[in-house]
């Protein structure tokens, strides 16, 4: 396996990458049970060819994270191979045991001692070989695992149904088996000083920008961290703006959407232990798009997208709008309106701007529990708790009616923004707003959304500013932004994120092309 060392790895491991393998196998034997501190599950196994009792060979491993089939077919062909020398007059040697067993699995040699402590950590059998300084590994590790599943937090009604897993190399393999081409590069590392966690970045070489690519690689080289459990924590580490609210780095568990932003000329980082695939540049449209928008007819995928950006309005402005206006500006309202809300409300001791945060709040508490308790009962908790708390709020005089239809509809609309990360940061942000509202009325309101689109204009992500394309505006790349043009119209890739300006769509219209074609006469 080939990978490019974090510099934070180097530095913390300074005392064994730099040291070679001594020729001496028990010193070496002897420094690597110390290392591992004498752990029950550490196997080593001492082996001679008998004719040749100078060549003694030993087999190391960590039993936990190794194959047990595979160990015993290994075990037997080292059998094969001492009854194949047991009579021979050519004595065996180093070369002619890795030519042999790099026959038979994946085979990888190297000769110090930090290359050989990640082989073994990855599951991998590690042969040594009195009188040589050098080792070589036979890929022995345990695929156990979830198997591919469909996405449980992207569900979508068209489209591919597979996701990725928790293993790296399934996950590898979905993005290969969508991508046939010599040009998809990838490159791994590993991070975090205790974890060892495996990391892959994948892009297509010719589409992605180099200065993209390599910006990615010095950011992750500069992580010094002890554990990397999940893509999340390469995200906070690595992202421009470090304080911002809102996600820089799109996840998805769906293998089409990353394919999707690799031929975009993105940058997918992949991360062992989680199904959670990161891609990179991400600009802020793109968190309220689904991969379900180019499997649909463009004009019904229009409708979704404006849908959801109509939600994202009502989720961020419609509590505030509401404080604002009842409270400050009530000549705005309708008179019946005004007379029906203010009916409603006789008799509730708080101001609407309490009223309304605590019911914001009480629902916040029931979309948390409905998630952390158990599926067979979560649903039906958060649905009877909210329509019983709702009711009784209302009768009980505590709340007006009217409330509880604004917290619906925001809380409906926060659900329609397909970004689990982008529907957090508005949520947050909605309560800031609310705040606003209640002390300036609208023009709190029009303040807290200047302040917010200023911020929107500073963030960027992977140096790609996050407003793209339309602060700053690029020529022929808005036809996927607000709205989806019909594939044959969307020709140039987004010329800030990727290197060419090739055409995705080399034919203008094969239909009407056909069209034009004379009938052959008979």
């Amino acid at each position: 396996m080939k990978f490019f060392k974090s510099e934070s790895t180097n530095k913390i491991n300074e005392d064994n990458s730099s040291i070679v393998i001594s020729k001496d196998i028990n010193e070496n034997i002897s420094r690597i049970k110390v290392d591992f501190g004498g752990s029950s599950d550490f196997k080593i196994d001492y082996f001679k060819f008998d004719n040749n009792a100078d060549f003694i060979c030993a087999t190391i491993c960590i039993k936990s994270l190794t194959d047990k089939v595979i160990m015993n077919s290994l075990s037997l062909e080292l059998s094969k191979l001492k009854l194949k020398y047991l009579n021979s007059k050519f004595n065996i040697e180093f070369d002619t045991l890795i030519n042999y067993f790099s026959g038979i699995r994946d085979l990888e040699e190297d000769n110090d001692y930090e290359t050989l402590y990640i082989e073994l950590l990855l599951g991998n059998t590690v042969f040594l070989v009195d009188g040589y300084d050098k080792f070589f590994s036979i890929r022995t590790n345990t695929d156990e695992g979830r198997a591919v599943q469909e996405p449980t937090s992207q569900t979508i009604i068209r489209g591919p149904k597979d996701s990725f897993t928790e293993k790296l190399s399934a996950n590898i393999l979905l993005i290969r088996k969508r991508i046939k081409n010599k040009k998809l590069k990838m490159e791994n590392l590993f991070l975090g000083s205790v974890t060892k966690t495996a990391v892959s970045v994948m892009y297509i070489d010719e589409i992605a920008k180099d200065d993209i690519v390599q910006e990615i690689k010095n950011r992750l080289n500069k992580i010094e961290i002890d554990a990397v459990l999940e893509s999340g924590y390469i995200e906070e580490l690595i992202k421009d703006d470090k304080y911002s609210i809102f996600p820089t780095f799109l996840n998805s568990e769906k293998p089409d959407s990353v394919a999707a932003a690799l031929l975009e000329g993105k940058v997918a980082i992949l991360v062992e232990g989680t199904p959670y695939v990161l891609t990179a540049p991400a600009i802020m449209f793109e968190f309220f798009q689904s991969s379900e928008d180019y499997y649909h007819h463009y004009i019904i995928s229009s409708m979704m997208r404006f849908i959801r950006f109509i939600a994202f309005l009502l989720t961020l402005l419609t509590p505030a709008t509401y404080i604002a206006i009842t409270t400050f500006h009530q000549e705005m309202l309708p008179t019946p309106l005004l007379i029906s809300i203010a009916a409603q409300r006789e008799g509730v001791p708080f101001p609407v701007f309490i009223e309304t945060l605590s019911m914001e709040f009480v629902f916040e508490i029931i979309r948390e529990a409905g998630i952390r308790m158990p599926r067979a009962v979560g649903s039906a908790i958060s649905i009877v708790g909210a329509l019983v708390l709702g009711q009784a709020a209302v009768e009980a005089g505590i709340i007006s009616a009217s409330i509880v239809i604004v917290v619906s509809i925001t809380a409906i609309s926060s659900f329609a923004i397909p970004n689990y990360e982008m529907s957090n940061a508005i949520r947050a942000i909605r309560f800031i707003l609310m705040f606003l509202s209640a002390l300036l009325g609208l023009y709190g309101v029009f303040i807290g959304l200047i302040i917010l689109v200023l911020h929107l204009c500073k963030i960027k992500s992977i140096t790609v500013p996050y407003l793209t394309p339309i602060a700053p505006r690029v020529k022929n790349s808005n036809k996927d932004t607000f709205f989806r043009f019909p594939l044959w119209k969307m020709k140039h890739r987004l010329t800030c994120i990727s290197a060419t300006s090739a055409l995705r769509v080399r034919e203008k219209d094969p239909v009407s092309s056909s069209q034009k074609k004379k009938p052959e006469l008979r």
